[in-house]
């Protein structure tokens, strides 16, 4: 009985002690830092070698060059660091300065790609920074060194975040995944500075793991930003094309008449006005007749660059064909006045001459303006269409307006006040301008 009684405790010892022996080494084991550092070089490495490939095969796309180098750079400089019997003997200040080396060219990637000059020095001031800090004796050891390093990485992830802010032209799905990642990477990487300054003594291997675990993600989140970026490039480039007219840089007939209903509706909604301007260059064929097909491309290069910075950044514009144009903008006749003399009068003085030819080229503008909801874009369309006829039966070089269905009490006394608004001003600056009101 005695020994039973006292193997029973015995057996318990065993299974607690076997118990705290696992419960200690498997987390040890499952993020151990030598293993994590080898992961990490493996997967930048990878993925370093999958960019290069990606732009082997899309030449055009430089920035994808300096993103796998940049990764196999960041690479290299992981295994130098870590690897426990160095083949070579370098400084250890060397596999810092590869790393900010590989962040600046990240950083220089996203400015190439969206067609903003490469700054060298951008590229490499993390790295000298390094090499200088490097020169105080003693400020880089007892795990300063990563503490400097936690700080650097920060900033040129905000400075990348703030590259990707810059470019409007992405999704806003793809633009908010790649200015959230670079900055929940940032404030991460800060995390291991607060562990350092708040765990005891000895657990400088635990802030460490961290560290490196926050360089796996932050290696994965950078490349799916990379290639969501080139995805949307791909996407961009193809619906440009589609939607483009390719000589004038306009939006072409149907891409027009999709975004035209879009901003009807949302005039609607808002209860504003919307106004359609029909543009004819005046006397074109003879143009093309005296002076060859290649003058008349380039007044029409011409006519869609003056349109283009005579309108405001929510105007519609396209080629609806020939040598005619079309716009649709927000407001009533105040907006249609005010846009059509301005890209009248530029026109005028841009077209006096063209690919070395005194042409003294001109545009007739016909405009109409809709104070209810637009339901069928074609009639407001054959409005401005027929107030372009009028323009170019009276002389040519000239606006006319239709201000027509101003149907309802409210809708017509919000025209009369901007027209009282405007009319002082209306006669000595838009002298050319002719309108006329059709009641609905």
């Amino acid at each position: 009985m005695p020994s039973d009684a006292g193997s029973a405790p015995v057996g318990q010892q065993v299974g607690v002690r076997n118990h705290m022996v696992l419960a200690g080494t498997m987390p040890g084991a499952a993020l151990d830092l030598p293993t994590l550092s080898l992961v990490a070089v493996c997967i930048a490495g990878l993925l370093g070698v999958f960019l290069i490939i990606d732009w082997m095969q899309q030449r055009n796309v430089r920035a994808l060059a300096w993103w796998g180098s940049a990764y196999l750079i960041g690479a290299s400089a992981m295994a130098l660091g870590t690897m426990p019997t160095p083949i070579i003997t370098l400084p250890p200040q060397v596999p810092g300065a590869l790393t900010f080396l590989a962040c600046g060219m990240i950083w220089n990637g996203v400015r190439l790609f969206q067609g903003r000059r490469v700054l060298p020095f951008a590229t490499f001031i993390g790295a000298a920074v390094w090499l200088g800090i490097g020169q105080i004796p003693g400020i880089l050891e007892n795990g300063n060194g990563q503490i400097v390093g936690a700080l650097i990485v920060p900033v040129y992830t905000f400075f990348i975040a703030i590259e990707l802010w810059r470019e409007r032209r992405r999704t806003r799905y793809s633009r908010a995944a790649a200015i959230v990642v670079p900055c929940l990477h940032a404030g991460i990487f800060l995390v291991p500075l607060a562990m350092h300054a708040l765990l005891p003594a000895g657990h400088n291997a635990a802030w460490l793991t961290v560290f490196t675990l926050e360089t796996i993600l932050y290696a994965v989140g950078t490349a799916f930003i990379v290639m969501l970026m080139v995805k949307d490039h791909h996407v961009h480039v193809y619906r440009t094309a589609a939607s483009t007219d390719h000589l004038t840089g306009v939006l072409n007939r149907r891409a027009f008449m999709e975004n035209a209903v879009t901003l009807c509706k949302q005039q609607a909604k808002l209860g504003e006005p919307v106004a359609m301007l029909m543009f004819d260059l005046d006397h074109f064929k003879s143009i093309n007749d005296r002076f060859g097909h290649a003058t008349g491309d380039d007044v029409l290069r011409m006519f869609g660059q003056v349109v283009r910075a005579g309108t405001r950044a929510d105007d519609i514009i396209g080629r609806f064909g020939g040598e005619e144009f079309v716009a649709i903008v927000p407001g009533g006749w105040d907006s249609a006045s005010k846009i059509s003399e301005r890209v009248r009068s530029s026109f005028e003085a841009a077209g006096t001459i063209v690919s070395n030819h005194a042409l003294a080229a001109t545009v007739s503008i016909g405009a109409a303006t809709s104070y209810n909801a637009v339901t069928a874009i074609d009639t407001l369309i054959a409005r401005a269409d027929a107030a372009l006829y009028r323009a170019k039966h009276e002389g040519r070089n000239r606006v006319y307006i239709d201000e027509g269905d101003v149907a309802n009490e409210r809708t017509r006394m919000i025209a009369a006040a901007r027209r009282a608004s405007n009319s002082k001003s209306r006669i000595p600056i838009f002298a050319g301008i002719s309108r006329r009101s059709t009641a609905v």
